[in-house]
């Protein structure tokens, strides 16, 4: 079991570096550098609600799935007699 663990450990590191050493081009004279572009991109505002949002109904579903209750039926019944 550490074997494996030790392997995952050892791959997911390599992977990651594989992964971040990309081909990055030197800037462009009098270019703007994209910063705001960047800062843009940072914004993970929908993805916290949509995570959210389904974390709540994960837990409503788990929450709900456990009771197989149904409502009692009643009948009620009435007569009437008229007499002559």
């Amino acid at each position: 079991m550490r074997i494996l663990i030790a392997a995952t450990l050892v791959a997911s590191l390599i992977a990651t570096n594989l992964l971040a050493a990309e081909t990055v081009t030197p800037l462009a004279p009098g270019k703007a550098a994209g910063v705001k572009k960047a800062q843009d991109a940072d914004d993970n505002t929908v993805w916290w609600l949509l995570g959210g949002g389904a974390a709540i109904a994960i837990i409503a579903l788990a929450a709900s799935g456990g009771s197989s209750t149904t409502a009692a039926s009643t009948s009620t019944t009435t007569s009437t007699t008229t007499s002559t």
